[in-house]
């Protein structure tokens, strides 16, 4: 688990056959979990000044892989007895979103980012959001697009300053939010794969 607030910012060394090198000063062990832009990595080797982190074939199809270049943000995982100041975030990508409109506020940035149709149902106004790993809280829910407020510590810290329209970014929603859905949803589910087995 991990709770959205960004501990590094890490130069890629690589990524290729699958696996992404990353220099970094934080020094993990083998077999930690690491979240990269968002997504839980396990650390799979440890070099002079940084690790490697090998990316399944789930991970690789559901998060931006255009973004494993040049900075990444990472935040280790959760230990128990850790303070959480973000929320509960799993590092299961949900959604790749894209940032379409920047629109600078007084005391802060406006990031619109365009959701798929059927993510849509996890946001809520007010609610969490992971952005690629980041946790940010949801000002307005549109038809395909949420807004969100980056405040100037944000923009500090993590590599938002450098986001572009048209970038594809991370999305995870909120955890609470995919199991209320799952539960409310669960009979209809349950009887829509009943159908599908006597067809079949």
């Amino acid at each position: 688990m991990f709770n959205g607030l960004i501990r590094e910012i890490a130069k890629v060394a690589s990524y290729k056959d699958n696996t992404l090198a990353l220099y970094a000063k934080h020094k993990p062990n083998l077999g930690d979990s690491i979240a990269v832009n968002g997504a839980c990595l396990t650390v799979t080797r440890l070099f002079e000044g940084g690790f490697e982190l090998e990316l399944s074939l789930e991970t690789r199809k559901n998060i931006a892989l255009s973004n494993l270049k040049d900075l990444v943000h990472i935040e280790p995982a959760l230990r128990y007895g850790d303070r959480i100041d973000g929320h509960l975030i799993q590092g299961h990508i949900d959604a790749i979103a894209t940032l379409s409109r920047i629109e600078k506020k007084e005391n802060g940035v406006d990031f619109y980012l365009k959701l798929p149709k059927d993510i849509m149902k996890f946001m809520a106004k007010k609610g969490s959001v992971a952005v690629d790993g980041v946790s940010l809280t949801i000002n307005d829910v549109l038809y395909d697009e949420i807004r969100l407020t980056i405040i100037p510590i944000t923009f500090k810290e993590t590599l938002f300053g450098t986001y572009k329209i048209g970038r594809k970014i991370n999305i995870e929603s909120d955890l609470l939010a995919r199991y209320i859905e799952r539960v409310l949803n669960f009979d209809k589910e349950s009887k829509q794969c009943q159908r599908m087995s006597y067809i079949y």
